[in-house]
C-alpha cells in the first residue's frame, strides 16, 4: 500500500476561489438580454394576444385608488406653488431694482442647473456605452463562459483521492494532476477575467441608477426654477407695457421697417434715427457713456437699479460670458461656407435653453430679420453693438435697458439660424456678434477664460 497525498487542484481553499468565480460566472449567465427599453428603466413590449378583460381585484382597484390620490396631491402642490409664486411676484410692488435682481438670480439658477444636466447626460451617455461594450463582449464569449463554468462544477465536485491506495491508483491521479496543472492556469485566467467584467457591469449598472436619478432631480429643479423665471419676465414686460403707452405701435413698426432694409448696419441705422424708442436708447446710452476705466470694479454691476451701463463696454475685456450655455462650433473669422468669413461666433446650445445678456444696454432692436431668425440687438454705448441671433422667442422690448445677466432670450428645439451659419441645423445654434462704429471686431477678448472671472450681476 501507497501513502499519497490529495492531488486534486481544487481541494482545500482554492476550490473557494473557483466557486467564487463560478457563482458570478453563473449570475451573468442568468442576466437577461436588455434592449433599449430596458436601460431606460422601461420594460420592453411583447406582442400578444390580449386576453379577455378581467374585472379589477380589490388590490387593483386599492392601487387605482392611490394614484388618483397622488395624481390630486400633485395638482393641489402645483396649485399652491403657483399661488406662492404669485405672492412672491405681489410683494416686490414697484420696486424695479427687486425685480431685476430675482430676474438674474433665477437665470442664474436656470443656467446653473443647465450645466449640470448637461454634465449627468454626458456621463450618463458614456456609461451606457461602456455598459453595451461589455454586455457584447460577454454576450459574444457566451459559448466560453458556459464551458469555463462547466469546468469550475465539474472540479467542485471532484473529490480528492485517497490518502491509501494502490501503487497504480496512486500513478493516475499522478496523471491526472499534472494534466490539470497544464489547463488549470488558462482557465484560472479566462474565469478571472469573465469575473472581473461582470463585475464591472454590475458597478455600472448601480452608477447608472445613481445618476438617473440625480438627473431626474436636476431636471425637477430646472422645471421649477423656468416657471419662476417666466413668472418673473411677465411681470417685467408687464410693468414695461405699462409705462410705454405706445409699445405695440413700436413693435409693429420695427417689423415693418426691418423687412425693407437688407444689411444688420442699415438695420441698426434705421432702428436708431427713424423709431423714436430706439432713437431714445441711443441717445441714452451716447449721453451717459461710462468713461473706459483701466481697472473696472465688477461690484457695480451689483446694483440692480442702475439704468446705465455700471462699466464701459470696452472696459470689461476678459469679464463677459457667453449670452447661453454650450459649445463653440464657429469662431470669428472662420470661413461662412459661402466664399466670405464670419463676423461673429456660434454657440451649440440645449433645446430651450436660457438666453441672458452678457452685457448692460439698451435694445434697439427685438424681432425676426432676414435669415438670423429672432434678432436681438443691444446698444452697449461707446459706439459698441452686441447682436445675438437664433433664439426662438424674446422677451424684452425696443428701448428697453437690460443689465447684465438678464433673461432676454429662449432657444428653441432645432436651429433658428440659416444654415450658413449653423454648423449642425438639427440643434439650437446661438450667433453672438460684436461691432464698433458699425465694424464688426473679434469678440474673442472681451469672454472670461474660466468661471471664475464672468461677471453675472
Amino acid at each position: 500500500m501507497v501513502f499519497a497525498r490529495p492531488l486534486c487542484p481544487f481541494s482545500h481553499p482554492a476550490r473557494r476561489g473557483w466557486a467564487r468565480h463560478a457563482s458570478l460566472i453563473a449570475l451573468l449567465l442568468a442576466l437577461p438580454t436588455w434592449s433599449a427599453t430596458a436601460q431606460t428603466g422601461l420594460r420592453p413590449s411583447i406582442t400578444t394576444t390580449a386576453p379577455p378583460a378581467a374585472p379589477p381585484t380589490p388590490e387593483q382597484l386599492k392601487q387605482r385608488e392611490q394614484e388618483l390620490e397622488a395624481a390630486r396631491a400633485a395638482q393641489k402642490a402645483a396649485a399652491e406653488a403657483q399661488e406662492r409664486l404669485k405672492a412672491d411676484i405681489a410683494a416686490l410692488g414697484e420696486d424695479r431694482g427687486k425685480l431685476n435682481q430675482q430676474l438674474i438670480d433665477v437665470a442664474a439658477q436656470v443656467r446653473s442647473v443647465e450645466i449640470r444636466v448637461g454634465e449627468a447626460e454626458t456621463r450618463r451617455r458614456g456609461l451606457d456605452g461602456r455598459e453595451q461594450d461589455l454586455r457584447t463582449s460577454l454576450e459574444a464569449r457566451r459559448t466560453e463562459i458556459i464551458e469555463v463554468l462547466a469546468a469550475l462544477q465539474r472540479a467542485g465536485r471532484r473529490t480528492p483521492p485517497a490518502l491509501l491506495v494502490r501503487p497504480e491508483d496512486a500513478l493516475q491521479s499522478l496523471r491526472t494532476a499534472m494534466l490539470l496543472g497544464s489547463v488549470i492556469p488558462e482557465m484560472r485566467g479566462r474565469a478571472e477575467k469573465l469575473s472581473t467584467d461582470l463585475g464591472e457591469l454590475v458597478a455600472i449598472r448601480k452608477t447608472i441608477a445613481s445618476e438617473r436619478d440625480k438627473l431626474a432631480t436636476d431636471r425637477d429643479r430646472l422645471r421649477t426654477d423656468q416657471t419662476r423665471l417666466a413668472a418673473l419676465v411677465e411681470e417685467r414686460q408687464r410693468k414695461q407695457s405699462s409705462a410705454e403707452k405706445d409699445m405695440e405701435a413700436e413693435s409693429a413698426r420695427a417689423a415693418m421697417l426691418a423687412q425693407q432694409i437688407d444689411s444688420l448696419q442699415s438695420l441698426i441705422t434705421t432702428m436708431e434715427l427713424d423709431l423714436k424708442s430706439a432713437a431714445k436708447a441711443a441717445s441714452t446710452a451716447s449721453l451717459q457713456g461710462v468713461p473706459v476705466n483701466a481697472k473696472p470694479d465688477a461690484n457695480a454691476l451689483r446694483n440692480p437699479t442702475r439704468k446705465a451701463p455700471a462699466i464701459a463696454f470696452a472696459s470689461t475685456k476678459g469679464m463677459l460670458t457667453y449670452p447661453v450655455n454650450g459649445n463653440k462650433i464657429r469662431e470669428f473669422g472662420a470661413s461662412d461656407g459661402a466664399g466670405g468669413s464670419d463676423k461673429g461666433i456660434s454657440l451649440a446650445a440645449r433645446p430651450g435653453a436660457q438666453v441672458t445678456t452678457p452685457c448692460d444696454g439698451w435694445v434697439v432692436y427685438a424681432g425676426p430679420f432676414r435669415s438670423y431668425g429672432q434678432l436681438l440687438i443691444l446698444n452697449a454705448g461707446g459706439g459698441y453693438h452686441v447682436l445675438i441671433a437664433g433664439m426662438e422667442r424674446i422677451s424684452v422690448n425696443i428701448g428697453q435697458f437690460v443689465q447684465t445677466g438678464e433673461p432676454v432670450a429662449t432657444m428653441g428645439i432645432t436651429s433658428q439660424v440659416a444654415s450658413i451659419l449653423a454648423t449642425n441645423a438639427s440643434q439650437p445654434v446661438l450667433y453672438v456678434e460684436f461691432r464698433k462704429d458699425g465694424t464688426p471686431i473679434d469678440p474673442g477678448p472681451w469672454w472670461a477664460a474660466n468661471e471664475g472671472e464672468k461677471v453675472r450681476g
